[in-house]
């Protein structure tokens, strides 16, 4: 039965990673609430799980037009080292210190998330990314 609750786990935070939402913001408190797995842990399978996750959206928007080269070296660099620093760094915290981390980084996320609900202003770089996708 916890293979089916892990499997579930990881279709869900796939899911919505796929959709843009960041996987690790309900993939990790998955695992840690309803699998009972460690904070480092699921933060470890988090770093995991966003790698193929983040080249197979890559990929998808670069044969729809929707990736933007320019600049994109600069970008992906400085991810990809602050990634590795951090995940080393995660390594060596107290369980606590994770999930307290966490939790302040759900909540600073969860304010922002509120306050752009709000915003009236559209954002023309999502708008002239928005305008070739078709319609369902």
């Amino acid at each position: 039965m916890s293979f089916l609750i892990f499997l579930l786990c990881g279709f869900l935070g796939g899911l919505l990673g796929g959709m843009g939402m960041g996987g690790g913001t309900v993939l990790i408190p998955l695992l840690t609430v309803a699998c009972g797995v460690s904070q480092s842990a699921a933060q470890g399978v988090n770093l995991i799980s966003f790698l193929p996750m983040s080249l197979i959206a890559l990929g998808v928007h670069a044969e729809n037009g929707l990736l933007q080269k320019e600049g994109l070296l600069p970008l992906i660099l400085p991810a990809i080292a602050f990634s590795l620093l951090f995940a080393v760094l995660a390594a060596f915290l107290p369980e606590e210190a994770l999930s307290k981390g966490f939790g302040l980084f759900l909540t600073v996320l969860s304010f922002f998330q509120f306050a752009s609900a709000f915003r009236k202003k559209e954002n023309a770089g999502y708008a002239k990314c928005t305008k070739n996708i078709p319609k369902i």
